[in-house]
Order: structure tokens, then sequence, then C-alpha cells
């Protein structure tokens, strides 16, 4: 037998002794640190609860308003505002509207809170070559680890609930933002930051009149992705216990109920739909803005 038909292996008790150091160190510091970091996430708790009952308590006649006055706005189109409400119509219709609207609730703080984390770090590494070097590999390996993973640190530290779903589907949902955010302040034109330069704007009044404005098509399409992300991880969050549509698809898989999988997975659809069309036509709209400005 030759030494090619063996990998080399380190040692297995070695291999053991480290995986209980490491999981010693980890189960240590949640015994130590949990309440703090409980302490800490109150008040985004806080928040998530507000939204989640803004949403199931207001009467459904006003949110389908509502919902349809944000998608006109961003959209300025009829027939997606028809749309979207005649397919929330019909998801109340079907007895989802509760579960559909927590749904709804996480995704809109999830992707707040994506966008307030990802777009300050996409701005500093579209600044620093060196930062960008270190935080490209660090989302590679974010997008491409198994959503499941990011379960199970935030159940160790906090146990099951919505704040733990909550921050697992932030840190799945941000790398798009940040990405992209990153790409759209790189690709501003380099003559239109000569000629704030020359105007003697500082590095933030450049920022904020020249560059988040020209890139905010691009930033849009990662706010996009960071939505259709987040709503992709909700429905997995559900398996610790974050109410929404995910559980009642968890139900359908444990005990073979076609059809509530089927009425459940189309809501998530409806909801998936709204969001993406909405997104890309505001996003389209700010293209043609800035295509305007400069045409």
């Amino acid at each position: 037998m030759s030494w090619f038909d063996h990998f080399p292996q380190m040692d297995i008790d070695s291999l053991t002794a480290l995986k209980k150091a490491i999981d010693g160190g980890f189960l240590a510091f949640t015994r130590a640190s949990g309440q703090a970091v409980e302490d800490f996430f109150e008040p985004l708790r806080t928040f998530l609860i507000f939204t989640d009952h803004l949403l199931v308590r207001t009467p459904w006649p006003v949110v389908l308003a509502l919902i349809g006055l944000a998608v006109y706005l961003a959209s300025r189109s009829p027939r997606l505002v028809g749309g979207a409400l005649l397919a929330l119509a019909a998801v109340g219709y079907f007895g989802m509207w509760e579960d559909t609207m927590r749904t709804v609730a996480m995704i809109v703080v999830a992707t707040l809170l994506a966008m307030a984390i990802g777009m300050p770090i996409g701005v500093l590494i579209a600044w620093s070559r060196r930062l960008r070097a270190l935080v490209l590999p660090a989302l590679d390996v974010m997008q491409t680890m198994p959503s499941f993973v990011y379960l199970i640190p935030v159940v160790m530290l906090l146990g099951i609930g919505r704040v733990p779903g909550l921050i697992a589907v932030v840190v799945y949902a941000t790398p798009p933002i940040i990405r992209l955010t990153n790409l759209g302040i790189r690709l501003v034109d380099r003559n239109v930051l000569e000629a704030a330069d020359a105007f003697g704007t500082s590095r933030w009044q450049k920022l904020r009149k020249v560059q988040i404005p020209l890139a905010l098509p691009t930033i849009m399409a990662g706010v996009n992705q960071t939505i259709m992300a987040a709503l992709s991880m909700v429905v997995i969050a559900a398996m610790i216990g974050v109410p929404g549509l995910g559980q009642p698809v968890l139900k359908a898989i444990a005990n073979q109920y076609f059809t509530l999988g089927v009425f459940n997975g189309f809501a998530i659809v409806c909801i998936a739909i709204i969001f993406d069309r909405t997104s890309q036509a505001y996003g389209r709209r700010l293209q043609k803005h800035r295509e305007a400005e400069h045409g």
C-alpha cells in the first residue's frame, strides 16, 4: 500500500482535543456573555416586534392601501400596483394574511439592518484597497457557506426565537449590498470626481452629493439581491422559531401536507415577486433619471 492511498490526516486524538477546546471555549463564552448579548440586541427585538404588530394588527385595507402607495411611489406603474394588490388579496383570501405580514415585517427589518451595516462597509472598501482585499474574501466565504450553518452560533448564543433568526438573516443577506455599494462607488466617472475636487468639496460632500447619487442604481440592485436573500433565509430561519410563512412550510414537509406547503409557497412567491419587481422598477427609474441628467 503506497502513501498515495490515504490522504495525510491529523491524529484523531489531537483533532478531537482541538474540537473539544473550540466547543468548550464557545460554550464558556455563551454562558459568560449570553445575557449581555441579549441586552445588546433588546432594542432590535423591540423594533422587530413593533413592526410585526404594526403590520399584523393594522386593518388589512389600510395595509393594502399603504403597500399599494409604496409600490406606486417606487415604480410609477399602475399595472404593478394592481398585480401586487391582487396577489396580496389572494394571500389573505386563502387565510395566510397574518403569517405573510409577519414574514414581511422580518424582511423589512432585516433589509433595513443589512443596508445600515452593508452600505457603510461598501463605501469604506471602495475607498481603501487594503480593506477591500480583506473584506471581499470574507464575503466570498459568507456567500458560499450553507445557510443552515448560520443558525448554529446564534442558537448557541441566544437560543431560539425572533432575534436569533433575524441575526442569521442579516448575516446571510448583507454581502450583496456590500459588494454592489462598493462597485457603484468605484464605477463613478473619474471626470465627475475631478470636477468635484476642483470645486473644493470635502470627501464627505463628494460622497453625499456626487458618488452616492450616481451609484444609486447599482446600490438598488444590491438592495434587490439583499431582499431576495433575506426572504430565502427567513424560511430557513423558521427552524429556530421565527414566525411567518416558513413554519407552515416546515409543518407541511414534516407531515406531508401537500396543499399547506403549496399554498404557503404561493404566498412566499407573491412576496418575492412584489419586492423584486418594485425594487427593480425603482432602480430603472433612478437609471433613467441619471441618464437624463447626463444625456
